[in-house]
């Protein structure tokens, strides 16, 4: 319907900051007297036009809602139009009064009437009812569908006048009935006007703060969303938001504490996301907020050598570890519960299979930095490309605050990398603003590394030093039978236990992978063997392969005790036979070998022809 057809008209008082009101009249009358109300606000400047229920909405669609602060209507177009608009939607009210004249205009023409409307006004006939003591029939309804029923109730009643609003006065009118329609006088009028100015101040302040909010948002590096207690979005400021980003955000919404921050770390492709969550309420209303910080890295810096995990992750990773499911962690417990609770630097030194990674891992849980990244610097297996975003990218690890970072195998990194790495801390006060792990390799009766020696001469780290499965001889039936049924579990199999045989093979043999070595025998045992209970020759045969990797047996190179090789010849002899038989896989080598991969290029260095 066209504008010109609905009824329109235009009052325009005050500069460009005045308010900004939408009236919708359900009569004439009322629009006129609306425009006459407002020319005393000066500080209004409100389009006024005329329109019922559907004619009222069909208006509301038409306009430009974002010109208004405010919306002016009554009755029951105005509940249609409070479901519908988002911004503010103030009811012009009929009072007592209101009612009060149109029932004694009525009783002009009859005692027996009624009062038909929506609750607007049939709630103040109840109150004019009660305070007079006057006997009214009232008959309240909900939508113009009600009216014939209500009307032809009251017809049996013998009533045929009603005092009514807009709505049932048109229809009223047509059944046949005397209809005296119910109007806002003009302090009604002026009551919705001013409340309308007022809530619509409040709007448009509102208003502008979020548009205000929502464009430094957009030029800020932060991205934000907001999830609510479903953990659905309910805002959202972020550019391209992928799914397998917000699921991670959905993921750490249980681990958010109740008054800190919580960082973690999420890689997409070639970017990595820096991502910290907090938790607010708005109204009893509890709302999660993540503020998401995008950095370009390095394509594979993930894969060389720089590894982020979060407290899900890690405990994911250490729950089901071999240190876990077989008890080994053993006597630990409290000296890691102690240790967890400093933020100073800390030394792990032990052999390869020691499980130093795990222990970092339970050190980190039992700390208060869990709530932040637990990142893994693997000397090893860094190349340049992610040494430098390590040392130099403004989204490194090392910028950020109570971080978790545990460097293993720093002996493999070269002779200037470790210096480097040195001064980093030294100079940049890194052990005050990151908790600094460091594994470093130690063997009963070898000197430790010289880098090893630096770090605990410049760095004064609290050490730690875990058994090698060797030193626990009397535990190991008990360790194998625990990792034995959870083998059980994840094979499928229905093994009974081992027997005495085995056990005292198990017991009796050196160890030298320790733990790591420990977990693959039983592992290859458990899938091969053919009876109830793993034999004797079971893990005979096991470790029979296994002595062929490590020093000291010389079944297929001859006997070494003649005195015809060197040593060095016969660790370089092992270790090629290793070599071939794994295909060249340098990874597999040493793990069935039971020294790190340093370890073993420092064996290859000397060998020619051995790839490296």
């Amino acid at each position: 319907m066209p504008m010109a057809e609905m009824g329109w008209m235009k009052m325009e008082t005050g500069s460009r900051e005045s308010v900004r009101i939408l009236a919708i009249a359900p009569y004439e009358a009322m629009a006129s007297a609306l425009v006459r109300c407002a020319e005393s606000f000066p500080g209004v400047n409100m389009d006024v036009f005329t329109g019922d229920l559907e004619e009222g909405m069909e208006i509301l669609n038409s306009v430009n809602l974002s010109l208004y602060d405010a919306i002016l209507s009554r009755g029951g177009t105005a509940h249609l139009i409070q479901q519908a608009a988002e911004i503010p939607v103030i009811e012009i009210p009929v009072q007592v009064y209101d009612i009060l004249r149109t029932i004694n205009l009525a009783k002009n023409y009859t005692n027996r009437l009624a009062v038909v409307g929506f609750p607007g006004v049939t709630g103040n006939a109840h109150t004019l009812s009660n305070l007079l003591g006057m006997d009214l029939m009232i008959e309240t309804v909900h939508s113009s569908k009600e009216l014939p029923a209500v009307l032809e109730r009251l017809r049996a009643h013998q009533i045929n006048t009603v005092v009514c609003d807009v709505v049932s006065h048109r229809i009223a009118r047509s059944s046949g009935f005397q209809a005296l329609l119910i109007t806002s006088g003009e302090s009604s009028l002026h009551l919705a006007i001013e409340s309308a100015e007022q809530q619509g101040k409040i709007f448009r302040k509102i208003q502008n703060e979020t548009m205000l909010l929502k464009a430094i948002l957009r030029q800020d590096l932060q991205q934000c969303v907001v999830l609510d207690g479903n953990r659905d979005p309910v805002y959202s400021f972020a550019r391209n938001l992928s799914d397998d980003t917000l699921a991670a955000m959905r993921r750490r919404v249980s681990l958010i504490p109740e008054n800190r921050d919580l960082l973690f770390y999420h890689q997409e492709g070639s970017v990595l996301h820096a991502i910290t969550a907090s938790r607010f309420e708005i109204r009893e209303q509890r709302l999660y907020l993540f503020r998401d910080q995008p950095a370009q890295i390095p394509l594979r810096a993930a894969q060389s050598g720089i590894r982020i995990y979060d407290a899900a992750e890690c405990e994911q990773l250490f729950s089901g570890s071999f240190f876990t499911l077989s008890g080994a962690i053993g006597d630990l417990g409290n000296r890691l519960s102690t240790l967890a609770a400093s933020d100073h630097p800390l030394l792990i030194l032990g052999e390869d299979g020691t499980g130093r990674e795990q222990i970092a891992r339970a050190l980190y849980l039992q700390s208060e930095k869990k709530n932040h990244p637990f990142v893994v610097v693997d000397g090893e297996s860094i190349n340049d490309r992610s040494w430098s975003f390590l040392t130099e990218h403004h989204a490194s690890p090392l910028t950020t605050l109570r971080t978790t970072v545990f460097f293993c195998h720093t002996e493999s990194l070269s002779p200037q990398r470790q210096q480097a790495l040195l001064s980093l801390i030294e100079e940049t006060a890194l052990a005050r603003r990151l908790w600094l792990i460091f594994a470093c390799e130690a063997v009963d009766g070898r000197p430790v590394h010289a880098f090893t020696r630096e770090i605990a001469a410049r760095l004064s780290p609290l050490t730690l030093s875990p058994p090698t499965l060797r030193s626990r001889r009397d535990e190991i039936p008990a360790l194998a039978s625990l990792y034995l049924s959870n083998l059980n579990v994840e094979l499928g199999r229905q093994l009974f236990g081992f027997e005495p045989s085995a056990l005292e093979m198990l017991t009796r043999y050196d160890w030298p992978g320790n733990y790591t070595q420990f977990k693959h025998v039983l592992q290859e045992a458990a899938m091969h063997t053919d009876g109830m209970y793993i034999s004797g020759m079971d893990i005979a045969d096991i470790l029979a392969r296994e002595r062929k990797f490590h020093l000291g047996i010389a079944d297929e190179f001859g006997d070494f005790s003649s005195g015809d090789m060197t040593l060095e010849e016969i660790t370089r002899k092992i270790v090629e036979h290793s070599l071939a038989e794994n295909n060249g896989n340098q990874s597999l080598t040493a793990r069935r070998l039971g020294i790190s991969r340093s370890t073993l290029w420092r064996m290859l260095g000397n060998a020619p022809g051995v790839p490296r």
